[in-house]
């Protein structure tokens, strides 16, 4: 297919999910102008030009089939996602998880955009959907610029929901205590920091060292919410400011992100009472990020409250936590499974703005609205994915019918959406490992029974 015959394709938006949709596209000989408010103007949480930056953790979620974002990236490998591909590319080790260097990501999303003969970058806040645009995807993510916050309300007849996200410090590693704090996987063995193989850094605290930070938590100065803000604020369960953490019970920490299970401390052979974890940022091991710290605390409060913690009493840090409104459509009201606008089928929605969480999922529903448009193209319907699969299961979860008319919150890929086992095959609850086997394989079966044959193959165009 030439691009001179392609339609016309806008799609807004530089992060995860626009580069997937726009590489998918491209690699399959369609033109698409990709539309991307920086260079020329950056929110107040990014830091860089590139493309693709990621601005909170690093990590992408646990790798293998025994957990469902596990499952979910599997499903992605068997699609051709592309920027799983170059993740796994600059990956730094985490454990089980995919982590990577997350400058050396950005730039190598990048670089692979603007190197595309078929991709068009346009940089510039664009206010308004396009109108000479046959097919549009909008994937400005939860920081969309007010300009079209205000076009898609208009657009879609409804006010647009938010929620609170934090990102966490990041700490210098040779200011890391070694003395005080260890390397460790939960349940592992004491690495060497020498071997290449570390994961994570683990600040062991007693009690006493405990409570002093919680109440520190509680009572340092925070960033005072604005006050549009503070009428929609809301949190993500699983990404909740560390303040939120500590102010739900002196415990909650302990039994949340600072849980010591698992963890022997080699000055004591002992599980710590709580303790604090770092994993590795950047492709040197000369960053790590502060595991489940995200905050809005003043930066100079964070600094101090950051000291308070043993093994980070001289901590260099080179980012400290910040705090920001996202932005994400009610799904359930306006938007298909295909992730089509109901009222608008030209129009797509993918990234974060649909409700899901995750980097993961929203380069999944990126990769998704570019297998729909190729489809369409091609004069096919758009391809709704199975809800055995674990895609499948989340695209339906965030546009399903008895959602309509109620509460709707983000939600990342989980075992709880699955389908359950047929009548036939049965599990008992202590056999969540057979389970989610069997969800594995079910997912992989129907996946390429139905829908990898349906897809447009990719011809790996390059310049």
């Amino acid at each position: 297919m030439s691009a001179e015959n392609t339609p016309k394709i806008s799609i807004i938006g530089g992060g995860l999910a626009g580069c997937e949709c726009a590489l998918q596209l491209a690699d399959r000989g369609i033109l698409v102008r990709l539309h991307e408010m920086k260079p020329v103007q950056r929110s107040a949480a990014h830091h860089s030009n590139d493309l693709a930056e990621i601005v909170c953790s690093n990590s992408f979620g646990s790798q293998g089939p025994s957990t469902a974002s596990g499952l979910i990236k599997l499903e992605m490998a068997e699609l051709g996602c592309k920027l799983l591909q170059i993740a796994q590319s600059v990956s730094v080790p985490a454990g089980k998880a995919l982590a990577v260097d997350r400058d050396k990501f950005a730039q190598k999303v990048t670089q692979t955009i603007q190197q595309h003969p078929y991709i068009e970058y346009c940089p510039g806040d664009v206010t308004e959907i396009p109108a000479d645009a046959d097919y549009v995807v909008v994937a400005t993510g939860p920081l969309t610029s007010q300009g079209l916050v205000s076009s898609l309300q208009k657009l879609l007849k409804r006010e647009q929901l938010y929620f609170f996200d934090a990102a966490s410090p990041i700490i210098v590693r040779d200011s890391i205590n070694m003395d005080i704090a260890f390397v460790q996987d939960r349940y592992g063995n004491e690495q060497d920091m020498d071997a290449g193989a570390q994961s994570y850094i683990n600040c062991p605290l007693n009690k006493e060292e405990y409570l002093a930070l919680v109440e520190k938590i509680l009572e340092t100065e925070k960033t005072e919410l604005k006050s549009f803000e503070k009428e929609s604020a809301s949190y993500f369960e699983s990404c909740l400011p560390v303040e939120v953490i500590a102010s739900r019970g002196v415990d909650t920490l302990r039994y949340g992100p600072m849980k010591p299970v698992g963890l022997d401390d080699p000055r004591t052979g002992r599980w710590p009472y709580a303790v604090v974890q770092l994993r590795q940022d950047n492709a040197e091991a000369t960053l790590y990020n502060m595991v489940g710290f995200q905050t809005n605390i003043k930066w100079g409060a964070q600094k101090e409250m950051i000291q308070m913690i043993p093994g980070l009493e001289n901590a260099d840090v080179v980012r400290y936590g910040v705090m920001h409104r996202n932005t994400f459509i009610h799904s359930p009201e306006v938007l298909l499974p295909t992730l089509q606008l109901k009222e608008h089928p030209h129009i797509f929605v993918a990234g974060q703005l649909t409700g899901t969480e995750g980097y993961t999922e929203s380069i999944a529903t990126g990769m998704v609205a570019a297998l729909n448009i190729a489809r369409m193209i091609e004069g096919k319907q758009p391809l709704q994915l199975p809800r055995e699969t674990m895609l499948g299961a989340l695209l339906g979860y965030i546009t399903r019918e008895e959602a309509i008319g109620k509460s709707f919150q983000p939600i990342n890929s989980n075992w709880g959406i699955m389908p359950p086992p047929q009548e036939a095959v049965s599990f008992k609850k202590k056999e969540k490992d057979k389970r989610n086997a069997y969800y594995v394989e079910r997912s992989l079966t129907v996946l390429r029974k139905n829908v990898l044959s349906e897809c447009v193959p990719a011809v790996g165009l390059t310049r």
